[in-house]
């Protein structure tokens, strides 16, 4: 338990009740809403969505059909040398990847990243690489196939 749960309280002052008369410490009937309109109402929603009575974002874009209107984007998987080094296989393919689960089944595609130190030969299999990491692995011996 630390000390502030432990502290006891310096002052009583009561909480200002908004819209509560004018006894209540806070302003008379309006209370910092203005005289009228939707927003001094007392159940006053405006959605997220609303933009002044523009046309709304939403309606504004294109309608996406078919079924991959909910992927945006096709995810990548990043598999960096730090990665690589803990590897026990030394040919490296989305398949090998996926089947030891190393990227989710939903990835389509992996990019080896030059992040870290390669420590050992590796070959890479039908994945992107990026330019630094080709000089890496061709310079530790390693070889890069379509």
């Amino acid at each position: 338990m630390s000390l502030i749960n432990n502290l006891k309280k310096t002052s009583n002052k009561k909480k200002k009740r908004l819209g509560r008369g004018y006894g209540s410490g806070k302003g008379g009937h309006t209370t910092n809403r203005g005289q009228k309109g939707q927003k001094s109402r007392s159940a006053h929603r405006i959605g997220l969505w609303f933009e002044g009575g523009s046309l709304p974002l939403t309606k504004r874009l294109p309608m996406l059909r078919g079924k991959g209107r909910f992927k945006s984007v096709s995810p990548v998987a990043e598999i960096t040398f730090d990665d690589i080094n803990r590897f026990d296989f030394d040919v490296i393919s989305l398949k090998t990847l996926k089947a030891n689960r190393i990227i989710d089944n939903s990835f389509k595609q992996a990019k080896v990243i030059k992040k870290g130190k390669l420590q050992k030969k590796v070959t890479i299999k039908g994945l992107k690489v990026s330019a630094g990491a080709q000089k890496t692995i061709k310079a530790k011996g390693g070889s890069i196939e379509k």
